[in-house]
């Protein structure tokens, strides 16, 4: 195990969030796993023992991490090449990708890895955690349909860099987590004890938001990752005023425009869906004026929930998929094929 460096708070900003976490953590029983994250990561020349996140650490399989590798060299061929032995080297890469399930390839130099992370919450008297006070919230929120969030964008992993007293915390405690329950198969079992042997370091990702809704005893993921609690209510204001309505046939699925709403339709009061309509806009309404975590809507309650991210850390890096983790898709072509010369044939 690598020992971990403490350093004290850089600002009274940090220092605030550092007793907010304190709070966090004594209020903390339990922890929630839900399961696997996967992204990429790439490690270049000389830069040991550092790597930087080349796709945000979220997608649900290896796979889907693979593709978006593809993807990135794919393009990178394309519009960066500076000639074509640049080129058909990241083509050659390319070509393994469409066919192979490869967690590992070394690309002019740098190495690409696919890499695991396990997505966890704090779960303690009230439940699931929501975001904390402390948490970043935009100045101006932006409600608009359009608007795009992205998290670990130049994210630099350094598992040498000094960190917080509730950081360090946080990873010495979060070192021995396996899976032991026996919904889990024994092969996920298994692959989880040894990854604690041969992975035994852990390095916090940072912190996202995701939505939650429960309708009976359990909680259920209820939308993607996040960066901000913002992006999470923003989401989740799209789900109960365009979404769930048409899920739940309040308003026609082949209904046109997006401005077709719970909102719209529950003010026009014609509709004989305006009553409960106007439920979920109400539930909306609250996620905007009261910048709420926690609505509630016919029964079911929808909450923004904290998610806390890890990589499992060993003496060569990251680790990456286990043996148990599944696909939900094979290797595949992606994009049409490019020549050395950077020309694009689509037949």
């Amino acid at each position: 195990m690598r020992p971990i460096a403490v350093r004290h708070p850089e600002d009274p900003v940090e220092a605030v969030m550092e007793a907010d976490a304190l709070d966090a953590a004594l209020g903390t029983a339990t922890i929630l796993v839900r399961g696997p994250l996967f992204g990429v990561v790439a490690q270049d020349a000389g830069q040991a023992p550092q790597w930087r996140v080349v796709t945000a650490v979220e997608a649900g399989c290896p796979q889907q991490a693979r593709d978006s590798l593809n993807s990135f060299l794919w393009y990178r061929a394309k519009d960066e090449a500076q000639d074509r032995e640049e080129r058909r080297a990241l083509l050659a890469a390319v070509a393994r990708l469409e066919t192979e399930c490869v967690d590992n390839l070394t690309v002019l130099g740098t190495r690409y890895r696919i890499v695991r992370a396990e997505e966890y919450a704090g779960m303690g008297p009230g439940g699931i955690e929501q975001p904390r006070p402390t948490d970043p919230e935009p100045a101006v929120p932006d409600w608009s349909r359009s608007a795009k969030e992205t998290f670990d964008d130049g994210l630099v992993l350094d598992p040498e860099a000094p960190v917080t007293p509730t950081q360090a915390a946080e990873r010495l405690a979060l070192r021995s987590l396996a899976y032991i329950g026996d919904r889990f198969p024994e092969s996920v079992r298994t692959d989880s004890h040894r990854a604690v042997e041969t992975h035994p370091d852990v390095m916090l990702l940072p912190t996202t938001f995701r939505t939650v809704e429960k309708s009976g005893p359990g909680w259920q993921t209820g939308g993607g990752l996040h960066a901000s609690a913002h992006g999470a209510r923003r989401s989740l204001d799209f789900a109960l005023t365009w979404l769930q309505p048409r899920l739940r046939g309040l308003i026609p699925m082949d209904a046109d425009g997006r401005d077709i709403d719970a909102r719209t339709v529950a003010a026009e009061g014609t509709d004989p869906a305006a009553g409960e309509l106007a439920e979920y806009a109400q539930a909306a309404d609250r996620l905007r004026s009261e910048h709420a975590n926690q609505v509630e809507v016919r029964g079911t309650v929808h909450r923004i929930c904290r998610v806390r991210r890890l990589l499992r850390w060993g003496p060569d890096g990251p680790e990456g998929p286990r043996l148990s983790d599944t696909n939900s898709q094979t290797p595949c072509q992606m994009h049409p094929r490019l020549d050395e010369d950077g020309k694009i044939h689509y037949d």
